[in-house]
């Protein structure tokens, strides 16, 4: 388990940093994440910055001279990704390093390693160009083909396309919609110039949350950015959080053609308010027992007992506050697997499941919230979570409320969910039967 309560403080105009610490490791993982509001307008744009951002710096202009520092710092680890987290879109750069009391020579390996993610942070590889300032065109040219194949490859994946396709319909109209990649043809028409104006507009603007995961002293980090940030002029946009739709009114069908052998049917629930932690909990453990885990409803008797589709299972995003099922079946079997899902949601609202299902699903929840901290980067993760969703939880604190959850409020937390939208990806109809 984790050892510490985490510590969150301001240290500039719209930058906070986070710091866990626990002895049993020997590395620390510094990130700094930069939160800005997903638009269509500006989400292509900002989603190339960070991957070129960990291309290397004005201290270390190329990938070679970049690692060889990261060798000196005994085998550092940089990266630069973007996440989503409901209306907000996520630049992240971070570093992974050995600490200080473990470095041959004592060196403060700590500082070193701030001060190599701020000189990527703060100093880019850029350059002048004829119409002013930009990334270098060698570098801007595979980070946008990165970014394309990466947007390809969720339109040739038909899960992640079927998901993808039922949030936007649920999300139509809120920045929830938006991806977090932009859309294909907005990437390529990128230039470095783009770029290099976002990455300025996002280090002005962005709300920007560093964390802090390790063993070392995070003191020595905090510090060092504290100092960073009030050397720049910044006019930060707050973080904004979604207020989801609590419950529909409506269901709405929606089923697209493509050259599949596959259906993908996914059904997409509001799943009422959970703002109340007992409630937010209890739907945990409805999940957990309806489709969220290996022993769950939806596998055990969709899936494998009436064998309706290939896979079948449910997940929830507590930024959007939506729930989803998702699962692949035969073109001829659509509603009888659609029917069946919802009929074993009405089994989890009168209450139909076992002891032994409950039990196994406190147990699976308990288990997953105790190995969060066996890992720099699960430690991280669990924690940028809580923050981007408005929680100040450690996994201690969740599974003291796991363990009071009953069987009357996981009956209650499966009937404030309401079908909200049902999407169905299926083959296209030959020509000659049209």
């Amino acid at each position: 388990m984790i050892q510490s309560v985490p510590v969150r403080e301001q240290i500039a105009g719209g930058v906070w940093f986070t710091s866990i610490t626990d002895p049993k490791f020997k590395h620390n993982r510094i990130s700094v994440n930069l939160a800005l509001p997903l638009s269509s307008q500006t989400a292509a744009e900002y989603a190339i910055v960070p991957y070129l951002l960990r291309k290397g710096c004005q201290a270390y202009p190329n990938i070679s001279s970049l690692n060889s520092r990261l060798a000196e710092l005994y085998g550092a680890y940089l990266d630069g990704e973007l996440r989503k987290s409901g209306a907000n879109q996520i630049l992240n750069l971070s570093v992974q390093g050995l600490d200080s009391r473990f470095a041959l020579e004592k060196e403060d390996m700590i500082t070193e390693c701030v001060r190599l993610l701020c000189q990527v942070l703060f100093a880019p590889k850029l350059t002048q160009g004829p119409d002013g300032e930009m990334f270098f065109p060698e570098d801007m040219k595979v980070e946008r083909q990165y970014l394309i194949d990466t947007i390809d490859s969720i339109i040739n994946d038909k899960r992640s396309y079927a998901v993808d396709h039922c949030v936007k319909a649920m999300c139509a109209g809120e920045r929830a919609a938006v991806s977090r990649y932009g859309e294909r043809a907005e990437v390529q028409a990128l230039t470095e110039y783009d770029a290099a104006k976002a990455y300025r507009r996002a280090l002005e603007t962005a709300h920007i949350e560093i964390l802090f995961a390790g063993c070392g002293d995070p003191r020595v980090a905090m510090e060092a950015f504290r100092e960073a940030f009030g050397k720049i002029e910044r006019h930060p946009i707050p973080l904004e959080r979604m207020q989801p739709r609590l419950k529909a009114q409506q269901v709405t069908e929606i089923t697209e053609q493509m050259d599949v052998v596959q259906g993908k049917l996914v059904l997409g629930f509001r799943v009422g308010d959970v703002t109340e932690r007992r409630r937010y909990n209890a739907l945990r453990m409805m999940l957990a027992i309806y489709g969220g885990t290996a022993f769950s409803r939806l596998f055990l008797y969709v899936r494998e007992k009436l064998s309706l589709c290939y896979y079948c299972a449910s997940r929830y995003d507590k930024a959007t506050g939506i729930m989803l099922v998702d699962s692949g079946v035969e073109f001829d079997k659509r509603q009888a697997a659609q029917d069946e899902i919802l009929r074993q949601l009405e089994v989890m609202r009168n209450g139909k499941f076992t002891d032994e299902e409950f039990t196994a699903a406190r147990l699976s929840l308990i288990g997953a919230l105790e190995t969060a901290g066996d890992s720099l980067g699960g430690l991280e993760g669990y924690y940028f979570t809580q923050i981007f969703t408005g929680s100040n939880r450690t996994p201690a604190q969740e599974i003291r409320e796991i363990e009071e959850v009953t069987r009357q409020d996981v009956m209650e937390a499966a009937k404030q969910i309401t079908l909200d939208t049902v999407y169905f990806l299926e083959g296209e109809v030959p020509s000659d039967e049209q």
